[in-house]
């Protein structure tokens, strides 16, 4: 029991204080894991991940077999379709026997679909379906980042549709590569030769992790609605390529010593072990996500992992300054910040300046820029922005959305609070976001 107190103290208390031997490199590099380590397993702990895996399992069932129809459709027309089998077998390598079954049935289920058929409804159908796995993906990864915008329609339509068309020719393609540069001559040759038939020999079998990791590396760039930078993606993408490999060991063991199971279950074994292991693949891909999150927003690690709310003082503070921040930007002609461009400026956490860029825009002094990546400026003339408007907006954003027709408040209260009202308009008199920028207002 004092050993458990002492590591529970450990990690609730002793590893968030900041001390001098931080300044060494190894040290912080250590306490830093650890941080992370332990705000992704008590983020596991709360379930929220869980339930999002789940809800994948389910849509991915229903758009698994559309999905492969779709790509080998169009790795038919390069004549590589032949590909895909051997892809789902290593994608079901953790089923053991019952893999080729399953990858089996599957090939079986896309041979069946017929175009010609399906008709017109029956083809929008199979393609919303795929959508529809592909924006539940997507929220579930914006749930990890934070992120509380979805792509807009354009976005989605240019950017799932170049992931269902394009995707499978990538993967082919560096499936290829890999198969040609392993057979070409000179590794033949340079295989005869030591310590080169070594390294070659400890490559090839290092190749498919190198691949799971790069896949993954470009799923944690490619979904989240945010910039993802490389480094964080592709080190979630090593834990998870870690994770996936591991848990593959162990659940190919797990389904070789269940006869005891296909006994019970009979034929529904084989969908039964598929399921497992599609959530856990899906778990594991968002706990690497999370991993990436974290190593991306050290604020928040320092943090431990807690979401702060501003109090309407900070609010106020913080908001303004924001408003500020994007004036100045426009003011000094300079292109508009985009949301990490922004977190960084202002050092806010990313969920938060989010709330802030939404309640100024839904009040109407922010516009967001379409693009590759949103950015946001002021949305008219500065000089006509008053500053008691954007404090006004920040203090009164969720009274439109109260669901209070009206509070009886005493007429004394309300008498004073009016006259503080008065009192700070009186203070601001006429200043607007350019006085305030240029330093020319006068109080």
């Amino acid at each position: 029991m004092d050993f458990m107190t002492k590591l529970k103290q450990f990690f609730q208390v002793t590893l968030w204080q900041e001390t001098a031997e931080q300044t060494n490199a190894l040290r912080k590099a250590i306490k830093n894991t650890l941080r992370v380590s332990y705000i992704i397993v008590r983020e596991l702990a709360k379930g929220e991940l869980n339930l999002r895996a789940m809800s994948l399992v389910f849509t991915t069932l229903l758009s698994l077999v559309p999905l492969i129809a779709v790509a080998f459709s169009v790795l038919k027309a390069f004549g590589v379709h032949n590909k895909i089998e051997p892809f789902l077998l290593g994608a079901l390598e953790p089923l053991g026997p019952k893999g080729p079954e399953i990858t089996t049935s599957i090939i079986g289920f896309v041979q069946n679909v017929d175009v010609r058929v399906l008709g017109t409804l029956g083809i929008a159908i199979l393609f919303y379906t795929i959508i529809s796995l592909i924006q539940k993906i997507e929220h579930a990864f914006n749930f990890v980042w934070k992120v509380k915008r979805a792509r807009t329609l354009a976005r989605q339509f240019t950017d799932y549709l170049s992931v269902v068309m394009i995707g499978p020719v990538l993967v082919v393609a560096a499936m290829g590569v890999a198969a040609t540069v392993l057979n070409h001559n000179v590794v033949l040759t340079l295989q005869a030769i030591e310590p080169y038939g070594m390294l070659i020999l400890t490559a090839t079998k290092l190749l498919p992790y190198l691949m799971i990791i790069t896949a993954f590396t470009f799923l944690y760039k490619f979904i989240p609605n945010t910039n993802v930078n490389f480094g964080p993606a592709l080190m979630g993408a090593t834990v998870a390529g870690i994770l996936w490999i591991g848990t593959g060991t162990l659940y190919a063991s797990f389904v070789a010593s269940s006869s005891n199971y296909t006994a019970i279950y009979s034929s529904f074994a084989i969908l039964f072990f598929f399921m497992i292991w599609l959530y856990l693949a899906w778990f594991i891909l968002l706990t690497g996500s999370q991993v990436a999150f974290y190593l991306q927003h050290p604020k928040r690690v320092s943090y431990g992992g807690e979401q702060y709310e501003l109090s309407p003082r900070l609010r106020e503070k913080v908001g303004m300054n924001l408003m500020a921040s994007i004036a100045k930007r426009f003011y000094g002609q300079k292109t508009a910040l985009t949301v990490n461009e922004l977190e960084a400026e202002t050092t806010l956490t990313n969920s938060i300046l989010q709330d802030l860029l939404g309640k100024l825009e839904q009040g109407g002094l922010l516009v967001e820029l379409q693009g590759d990546e949103p950015r946001y400026q002021p949305a008219q003339d500065i000089a006509n922005i008053k500053v008691s408007e954007v404090l006004t907006c920040l203090r009164t954003a969720e009274e439109a959305q109260s669901i209070w027709g009206g509070i009886d408040i005493a007429h004394n209260v309300n008498t004073l609070l009016d006259e503080l009202e008065q009192v700070q308009q009186s203070t601001l008199k006429d200043i607007n976001l350019r006085e305030l920028i240029a330093g020319t207002e006068k109080v």
